[in-house]
């Protein structure tokens, strides 16, 4: 069953001591070096036909008592592995004792054992687990979203799986945007270069057939090759689709060049981006989205991700949810490690999970950003944006508006709304 929400044509909320909004309206990201223009006021906020409407207050028929509260847009987070079947907590038991990611997948683990478990779920199991992580999501103040393949290690199960992401979205109350991963692992029986011509022979039938919006590509040692990345950004070209690509995980590879040259949308992970890649990368319109949540799980390198901030890059973070090396929910929790292990400030990370998470996954002229006119996705926070990462652990939202209806309220929260 769906939250059950609260509907009103006109909500008000009072007394906040910081509204984020961003330097001007109309931008489709924020560059990170400009983190610092970001303006933090306290202002009435009015919500009118699901739309921000006013940064004044209005007659309403919800009136909410923001009162040492910050408001802030809902969070984004552009880089999901949703729909999947099954953890892989046996795994992280290994890597805790030392085994590599690299190992656990050419023994059988890692993505294949969640293409087993995706193939043993029947459709059923695998939306009940994926509706419940999403609830799990808007507690924490997620209200978009992005979904994946990759778990199908087939035509038909990568097709079965993008299908599934689209009963989703019609399941939760969040927006979601779907990613074809169709190049996530090598399937048994297949090379590298003979999966790629199955999927040359797929992705039209991606694009025609289910609303993924963006081809993603896993560069690897044990996966593909920056030959294939080109590739996929070729057929990304062709067929009227984003090109987004896992890269630079856990080996230095030059992925981001090719990606560069192939238009990518975005570049994630970058635990071991090259120094050289750091320029080029910054000064163009491809995100780096960083994933500490992955970092810290899987005990991987930091990327360079105050280095690229510095320089001017798209930045975005997200949780990299997945049953394997990063089974993260949390957005609040996500912004809390990058700040104490990036040095960034909470505005950086802020910036990191709204406005720019939503230019990745192509939402922004609709969301991400608190303008006159953006859909009321926002969030009401106990605390200001500064306390977000220090208290660690701490789940900061009291409410969370997705398109102005009033989807998740916490109890202690209550006392505050007032019809």
């Amino acid at each position: 069953m769906r939250s059950p929400t609260i509907r009103a044509e006109t909500i008000c909320l009072t007394g906040a001591v910081q509204v984020l909004r961003p330097p001007i309206d109309g931008l489709p990201f924020l560059r990170h070096d400009r983190a610092g223009e970001l303006r933090l006021e306290p202002l009435p906020v009015t919500l009118t036909g699901g739309r921000i409407a006013a940064w004044e207050e209005s007659p309403a028929e919800l009136r909410i008592d923001a009162s040492g509260c910050a408001i802030v847009p809902g969070f984004v987070d552009c880089h999901t592995h949703l729909p999947f079947a099954g953890w892989r907590a046996g795994e992280y038991e290994r890597r805790v004792a030392g085994a590599s990611y690299e190992e656990i997948a050419r023994e059988g683990g890692g993505i294949a054992a969640s293409a087993h478990a995706l193939a043993e779920a029947d459709d059923a199991e695998m939306l009940g687990q994926s509706r419940a992580l999403a609830a799990e999501m808007l507690a924490w103040g997620t209200t978009a979203f992005e979904t994946k393949s990759g778990y199908g290690l087939s035509a038909e199960g990568e097709l079965r799986a993008l299908r599934l992401a689209a009963e989703l979205e019609a399941l939760v109350d969040q927006a979601t945007v779907s990613t074809a991963l169709l190049a996530h692992a090598v399937p048994p029986g297949y090379t590298a270069d003979s999966w790629i011509e199955e999927v040359e022979a797929l992705v039209p039938r991606v694009a025609g057939e289910t609303g993924a919006s963006a081809l993603d590509i896993y560069v690897e040692s044990v996966a593909f090759s920056n030959r294939h990345l080109a590739r996929f950004g070729d057929l990304a070209r062709e067929n009227g689709l984003s090109l987004r690509c896992h890269v630079e995980q856990f080996n230095t590879n030059r992925s981001v060049p090719v990606a560069l040259a192939h238009g990518a949308r975005s570049v994630d992970h970058l635990a071991c981006l090259h120094p050289d890649d750091i320029g080029p990368l910054a000064g163009s319109e491809c995100a780096a989205v960083l994933l500490p949540g992955a970092e810290f799980m899987a005990d991987e390198s930091l990327a360079p991700a105050r280095e690229l901030a510095d320089a001017g890059a798209i930045c975005a973070l997200a949780t990299d949810l997945n049953p394997g090396t990063s089974p993260l929910v949390a957005i609040p929790l996500v912004v809390g490690l990058a700040v104490r292990r990036y040095g960034w400030s909470a505005v950086e990370a802020l910036l990191a999970t709204t406005h720019n998470a939503a230019w990745v996954i192509g939402l922004h002229e609709r969301l991400g950003s608190l303008e006159v006119g953006k859909s009321a996705d926002i969030l009401l926070l106990d605390v200001p944006i500064e306390q977000i990462p220090y208290r660690l652990g701490h789940n900061p939202v009291l409410a969370a508006f997705r398109a102005g209806e009033l989807v998740h309220l916490r109890d202690d929260a209550r006392p505050r709304l007032r019809s």
